[in-house]
């Protein structure tokens, strides 16, 4: 149970099994959002830094974290399935079946690049694996896409951590603000196909 700040959960696991300890804590954030990996890998990286953690097993163990936490949405999403999906979609307000068929459609065309991609954007780090699990993208192919663009990001925040030694955080704050950027954008993409939708039925009952 978490009783303290993140920061001093994942010091705590860290202090207690090591690297391994990171890879545990990146896991459970790909699986738990609310434990961002802004704030796992940089302290992580600055553990490195002082020598409580050896570096390159550092990044090893944390990259096996993503991809371990990535396989549990995947396994979810190929639970769900096709149909599960779609009847749970079916559920929500102005969501119709042929919008399913569409974001179908570009999974299967983009598929890879989203999995590779989306491991370096905020949101779509975790849910990506989601639509991966639905569409039973071939298992190989996910784990290595999900290695290597795990590799990159968790490479690059740990050595930021390790170079900004005590000025760490430092790193969370720009992330913060990379994050807000993206979310912003989803908010305006939500909006404006809210408000596409909302015309278009409009338009069908005024035919009626």
């Amino acid at each position: 149970m978490i009783t303290s700040s993140p920061e001093q959960w994942v010091n705590t696991l860290m202090d207690t099994l090591g690297a391994p300890g990171a890879g545990i804590a990146i896991a459970l954030e790909n699986v738990f959002p609310p434990l961002p990996s802004e704030v796992i890998l940089p302290l992580a990286g600055f553990s490195a830094s002082t020598g409580k953690l050896n570096l390159t097993a550092t990044v090893l163990w944390t990259t096996a974290g993503s991809v371990v936490g990535a396989l549990v949405l995947y396994w979810l999403g190929a639970w769900l399935g096709r149909d599960r999906t779609i009847a749970l979609a079916s559920k929500v307000p102005l969501v119709k079946a042929k919008d399913i068929e569409k974001a179908e459609d570009w999974f299967a065309r983009h598929g890879k690049k989203a999995v590779f991609f989306g491991r370096m954007v905020p949101v779509f780090r975790s849910l990506i694996s989601v639509p991966a699990g639905v569409e039973r993208m071939p298992l190989p192919a996910f784990v290595g896409l999900t290695t290597l663009g795990s590799a990159i990001w968790n490479t690059a925040f740990i050595m930021a951590g390790y170079a900004l030694g005590e000025n760490w955080k430092e790193v969370s704050g720009h992330v913060a603000t990379y994050s807000k950027l993206v979310l912003g954008v989803l908010l305006l993409v939500f909006a404006a196909f809210v408000t596409r939708r909302v015309i278009r039925s409009r338009n069908e009952r005024r035919r009626e």
